[in-house]
């Protein structure tokens, strides 16, 4: 009977083993599923032949990956040639089998090397038993080094299959479309609610300032009525941006219907009306939000159709992928669902759009032509979905030019204009699009390759004004300690001495500027640290030159002492 050698590829290598009593295993499987927990009984059944590990981590990831496709790789052809007898000759009987998990990669292995592979029976059972005791048939190996070897190739593995790039995230595309809908409800609630309450003191302000941002705003800034005059009028011109509706809201205030109300009401009514204010302004923070991250995830779809309502397209579809993989007749009527099995279950029209109505390329058609250019904004916004789905780099080129042909369409239905083939736009898109990144790839790379930052020219400045610093406390600290009482020393010095005096000032000048340079880099608090540390080395000076000046003091005693002792 054939010899049957077993391929176990571990995150750590390859690794052979020979199974012993070939016939009794494959007769045997209940003893063989036994002996496959128990390890002793397991040694029995398998022996290691050659174990090849992987050079690095690198190395191993191509080779699972080759593995995952089916393919034979180096490593792996050289580890079985070296290791596995020769297979016999065509019209012979094999002398041995080898067992293969991968039933792929066991094709492949037969068509490159001639060695006849197996994968079913009891190999599965045998693959098993050597995954669950591989730490203890290889030498040198333990379960814990196994398993990082494991967690480490199987994170990398996972990292290259799974291409996750953290600015095109389309669950926060979902979430602001969300919270974008439920801020228009509350704001809209909000703003009524003040403005019933604030009715009862000032009536005549709705009528002046219907807007409901702006209704709040001034409620916030008038408060009392009666308190209103000439001088709040610059003020109220600037929320209102209009000098003849500021005027008509003073006279209004001054002939007005309202009841008087008690400063705890007005106090109420101000902070509500600042929650509103608040809402509103957080409300336009949050949409150029959503329109920045609709421009960096699906760029042409918001070319082509807004970004809200392809935000809405987004979030109803679940993501981008699933919007993607969904054909335009599903995206033509996204949002209508109630509407489509109403009419299946009543047997009437089923409806023509859903959240695309929203766009303006159906509001501008006419009533005949809604169904046709619904239909054919559909078909362009899959393949914008398409387009930013699956293409690494994205930019706006092909949205901008699908939205030409919508443009041209609805000129078609409406004057007869016939509109260009898409063959010819789509080539046009394709140069325009491979021009607009090369240029941004240009750009990339003159960001990295720019100069350090500020802060790093900053230290840069504040290093090399250091040594002229220490340069000019040390000259400082020179003269200093010497005596300015010293007369002798002083009459002594020669003209050289002169000419090093001036050269001193002069360095001392020019450490004073560098000084001063300095002293412009660093912060206020250095500067009250350098003003301490001044004022120390001013007193340590001072009392240095006093003991000088006592000890120039004492061999005159001396000598006076002697002349009169003589």
């Amino acid at each position: 009977m054939a010899q049957m050698y077993v391929l176990f590829e571990h995150a750590a290598g390859y690794a052979l083993f020979r199974v012993r009593e070939f016939e009794d295993v494959g007769s045997f499987l209940p003893q063989v599923e036994q002996s496959v927990t128990d390890l002793s009984r397991f040694n029995g059944v398998v022996k290691l032949v050659a174990f090849a590990p992987f050079k690095s981590a690198a190395h191993a990831l191509d080779n699972i990956n080759s593995i995952s496709e089916g393919v034979l790789s180096e490593d792996l052809n050289l580890f079985l040639e070296t290791n596995l007898p020769k297979p016999e000759k065509k019209g012979k009987k094999d002398s041995f089998v080898l067992g293969v998990s991968e039933a792929k990669l066991g094709a492949s292995i037969s068509e490159i090397l001639g060695i006849p592979c197996q994968h079913a029976g009891v190999i599965p059972e045998i693959v098993r038993g050597i995954r669950l005791h591989f730490a203890h048939l290889v030498k040198g190996f333990t379960v814990q080094t196994s398993g990082v070897a494991q967690l480490g190739l199987g994170h990398s593995y996972s990292r290259a299959k799974v291409k996750f790039n953290v600015h095109r995230v389309d669950n926060m595309i979902i979430q602001s479309i969300a919270l974008l809908d439920q801020l228009d409800k509350d704001i809209n609630t909000f703003s009524m609610r003040i403005r019933e309450w604030y009715s009862y003191h000032f009536p005549e302000l709705i009528k002046v300032v219907p807007d409901n941002y702006l209704f709040a705003k001034c409620a916030q800034f008038i408060k009392n009525r009666k308190e209103l005059s000439e001088e709040s009028l610059p003020q109220l011109t600037e929320i209102v941006n209009d000098a003849g509706i500021a005027q008509s809201v003073l006279d209004a205030s001054r002939s007005s219907m309202g009841m008087d109300i008690s400063p705890v009401d007005l106090i109420n009514i101000e902070r509500f009306a600042k929650r509103v204010v608040a809402l509103a302004e957080y409300r336009k923070e949050l949409q150029e939000y959503l329109r920045s991250k609709m421009h960096n995830i699906a760029p042409n779809l918001s070319a082509l159709i807004g970004e809200q309502v392809g935000a809405r397209l987004i979030s109803h579809a679940g993501s981008l992928t699933s919007l993607a993989k969904y054909p335009a007749s599903t995206v033509q009527i996204l949002g209508a669902e109630k509407a489509l099995f109403r009419a299946l279950k009543t047997k009437g029209n089923t409806p023509k759009y859903g959240l695309i109505y929203h766009s303006t390329f159906i509001g501008r058609a006419g009533v005949k032509n809604k169904g046709r250019i619904s239909r054919y904004l559909a078909n362009k916004c899959s393949i914008a979905s398409r387009i930013d789905c699956f293409s690494e780099e994205t930019c706006d080129v092909f949205g901008l030019k699908l939205r030409e042909q919508v443009e041209d369409r609805l000129k078609f239905y409406e004057s007869g204009d016939i509109p260009r083939k898409n063959v010819d736009v789509m080539q046009e898109a394709l140069a325009e699009a491979k021009t607009v990144l090369a240029s941004l790839k240009k750009k990339k790379k003159k960001k990295k390759s720019v100069t350090p930052s500020a802060d790093d020219t900053m230290d840069v400045v504040a290093d090399t004004t250091l040594p002229s610093d220490s340069e000019g406390k040390k000259k400082k600290k020179k003269k200093s300690i010497t005596p300015a009482g010293n007369e002798s020393m002083n009459n002594s010095i020669s003209a050289n001495g002169e000419e090093k005096k001036i050269k001193s000032q002069n360095e001392n000048g020019s450490s004073n500027v560098t000084l001063d340079e300095s002293i412009g880099l660093d912060n206020s608090v250095n500067e009250g640290k350098k003003k301490k540390k001044k004022n120390r080395e001013a007193d340590s000076t001072l009392d240095q030159s006093a003991m000088e000046q006592d000890e120039g003091a004492t061999p005159a005693k001396k000598s006076k002492k002697k002349k009169n002792a003589a």
